[in-house]
């Protein structure tokens, strides 16, 4: 887990990214990247939980007592965050369990004054090795934000692994990818803004 803050001040928005793989340089990570320097690019600051962080999370078991230290972080983290981006592989046509482990975990916010993902935006990215994995996995994320009664921003970016995206920098090299995450990433900054000024 890292932290990336353009400046001290507690007033900016807070964008939590979680996503990856546990593959190095995947194009999950990469993605989830890109879109979190949107956010930042539009006045927050970002945090990223990626895939090698994921993967020390224990598998989720509803109300045990105990929770390790990357449990806490991360719950602890989406408490405080105003926006959420999920980047999700597309595996056999729906989310990967890394992710979903993930996001099981947020059931620790149940009893919360902002329960779960509620008054939150969360911008949706999904990479997958051809388009109908990358559209099923997306609507499987969106379908899984609103049980968690987060706000899907109205677009989400899917990507066709199977063509070249990245350069061996982690660079985008597709413009219309690259502009796909950057929307992602301003949407929540966006709607959160609106969100808090709400509140």
């Amino acid at each position: 887990m890292t932290e990336k803050v353009h400046a001290a001040e507690n007033s900016k928005l807070l964008i939590v990214g979680i996503g990856g793989t546990t593959r190095t340089a995947s194009s999950t990570d990469r993605a989830l990247r890109i879109a979190l320097r949107s956010a930042e690019e539009a006045g927050a600051r970002t945090m990223i939980f990626d895939g090698p962080f994921l993967s020390r999370l224990p598998h989720f078991v509803p109300g045990h007592p105990d929770r390790n230290e990357e449990e806490r972080q991360l719950v602890e983290a989406v408490r405080q965050a105003d926006g959420i981006i999920v980047a999700s592989p597309g595996y056999h046509g729906g989310v990967s369990g890394l992710v979903k482990n993930a996001l099981d975990l947020l059931e620790e916010l149940r009893d919360d004054r902002r329960s779960y993902l509620d008054g939150r935006a969360v911008g949706c990215v999904v990479v997958a090795s051809g388009w109908q994995a990358s559209a099923s996995t997306l609507a499987a994320l969106r379908s899984i934000v609103h049980a968690l009664r987060g706000w899907p921003t109205p677009f989400g970016a899917t990507l066709n692994s199977s063509e070249k995206l990245f350069d061996d920098r982690g660079a985008c090299v597709d413009q219309k990818v690259a502009a796909q995450l950057s929307l992602v990433g301003r949407q929540v900054v966006e709607f959160a803004r609106n969100f808090r000024d709400a509140r």
